[in-house]
């Protein structure tokens, strides 16, 4: 399961930036997540419920922006919404569209720090 080791990785990060920033606690790590990633959201948030456990942020929040599948499609001249990951083809006119622009997304993108 790598969403344990990923869980654990945004927890280091985390902690890394409290000690960069001289202590406080960390209230809540924002992150997005495409469905092009590889990692389940909901195995993503029960690892980190676990990861957290006896981590020193145990009451740490991990929010999660979904992020949709676009691509950009050739014919149609701009970038469109993507329905579905098993049929990657412009909603539109049909054409498969290979050239994606969102949803390979897997970072963090904040850290809300209270200080103590």
């Amino acid at each position: 399961m790598h969403e344990l080791s990923i869980a654990m990785s945004l927890l280091d990060v985390a902690a890394e930036e409290l000690e960069r920033q001289g202590g406080g606690r960390v209230v809540a790590i924002y992150m997005k997540l495409g469905p092009l990633s590889g990692v389940v959201k909901q195995a993503l948030c029960s690892a980190y419920e676990l990861a957290r456990e006896g981590s020193g942020m145990d009451d740490a929040e991990l929010v999660v922006e979904e992020v949709p599948i676009v691509a950009m499609c050739g014919p149609c001249g701009g970038s469109r919404s993507i329905a579905s990951v098993m049929e990657l083809v412009c909603p539109d006119c049909g054409t498969p569209t290979p050239d994606v622009i969102h949803g390979r997304e897997l970072e963090l993108v904040g850290l809300e720090i209270a200080e103590s």
